[in-house]
């Protein structure tokens, strides 16, 4: 792994307008103390998800400009082949995760969404759904083991561009640890929809229920834009 990788990674995989917007405000010095962790993992034969390919992909697939929404997850999934740049999202061709299945669940009790039979969210990616999580590197098996390496002063810059930046952002934040990314937000003239995260541990306490993807699309519609189709290919 050379210096400066990461900070490679975002400039090709970032859209233009996110580029424009960020990389006046992260040098490639910003990335270092995460590159430091990525490379110990690599010395000790420790995966890292998702590959430095896919980190950046939500900002590949839904640009500045385009975002209407955005889901802000926490870390990415901590097993193999599951993670893939896109907060709560998984390859076609893997099992639907436990926080994942209740995100169906309430989609399809909400707008009478048949369950997906796949956890492929890169179709709400490129409707404007930014799918975030505020740490972007995870290593195998050990959630939360990139935290406080400088992914969510990252993060923080995202959301305070878009904030600044875009007319109107729904944003989605499930759980206290997404909450706390409030601050970054222009709340008087942004829609923050705060709520309980998916998790199997707590989606019972509020999340089903809350109907949170027609409360997306009311809200949408009420600003003058269009509603984010959330059907999903079986």
């Amino acid at each position: 792994m050379e210096e400066g990788f990461l900070f490679k990674a975002f400039s090709e995989q970032a859209s233009a307008d996110w580029k424009l917007a960020l990389l006046n405000e992260f040098s490639p010095s910003d990335f270092s103390k995460i590159e430091e962790q990525l490379r110990i993992d690599s010395m000790a034969g420790v995966s890292v998800y998702p590959p430095v390919s896919q980190i950046f992909r939500s900002l590949t697939l839904t640009p500045l400009n385009d975002v209407k929404c955005v889901i802000l997850g926490q870390d990415p999934y901590h097993q193999p082949n599951q993670a893939m740049g896109l907060s709560f999202s998984v390859p076609s061709d893997v099992k639907i995760p436990p926080s994942l299945r209740n995100i169906f669940k309430e989609l399809e009790a909400d707008l009478m969404i048949e369950t997906p039979k796949n956890g492929d969210l890169t179709p709400w990616a490129c409707q404007g759904v930014l799918l975030l999580n505020s740490i972007l590197t995870v290593s195998d098996s050990s959630p939360l083991s990139h935290q406080k390496l400088g992914w969510e002063r990252f993060v923080e810059m995202i959301l305070t561009r878009l904030s600044i930046q875009n007319p109107f952002v729904i944003f989605v934040l499930w759980g206290k640890p997404a909450q706390r990314f409030a601050d970054c937000i222009d709340e008087s003239k942004h829609f923050i929809l705060r709520g309980v995260h998916p998790s199997p541990l707590s989606a019972h306490r509020g999340f089903l229920g809350s109907k949170p993807f027609s409360k997306i699309n009311n809200s949408l519609l009420a600003h003058g834009k269009s509603p984010i189709d959330w059907r999903l290919k079986s």
